[in-house]
């Protein structure tokens, strides 16, 4: 049997984060999804759908992403019951995500864009993946050349590109 779930979407409501009494983070978040076909008045609809994710990527996406950030979720759906304060049976379906991809950088679905604050992240992050993996010295390795500027993968600021439809691998 198979209950897998992927969605990109942008998040309706910055997550909600809270904790168990145990110290477990959880976040409960709504993410609008658009549907790939209009409407006969030629409009694009979209459907929201509740999410729920666990532990520490729950305190990055609540500490990291807010109110119109894109973000990618994979995951399953769950439906759970309990009773409610009239005493009748109420059932929530949503998606556990197992995991939650930032598509884009912070801030950047707002339009402004925390540069500083993004460069030194990546800064760290390189920093930390250099000192990662050491290979041993007997080995060729191939070594780049540390003098060559890097590319800037996000360097358009978040700002939309154009890529065809033929190029997606998708």
């Amino acid at each position: 049997m198979l209950n897998r779930v992927v969605l990109v979407g942008r998040l309706t409501r910055d997550p909600d984060l809270r904790y168990t009494p145990n110290g477990v983070a959880v976040a409960n978040f709504t993410i609008a999804v658009n549907r790939p076909f209009s409407n006969q008045q030629g409009n694009r609809e979209a459907d929201f759908i509740n999410c729920v994710v666990w532990r520490r990527p729950a305190e990055n996406l609540a500490n990291f992403m807010k109110k119109g950030s894109m973000i990618g979720v994979d995951g399953r759906v769950q439906t759970r019951s309990f009773e409610g304060q009239d005493g009748k049976t109420v059932y929530v379906t949503e998606i556990v995500a197992d995991s939650v991809q930032f598509l884009e950088s912070k801030g950047s679905s707002s339009g402004g864009q925390d540069s500083q604050g993004y460069q030194q992240n990546r800064n760290q992050n390189q920093f930390q993946n250099q000192n990662q993996y050491q290979p041993n010295q007997n080995q060729n390795q191939f070594q780049p050349n540390n003098n060559q500027p890097q590319d800037d993968p996000f360097k358009n600021n978040g700002e939309p590109i154009d890529i065809s439809d033929d190029d997606l691998p998708f």
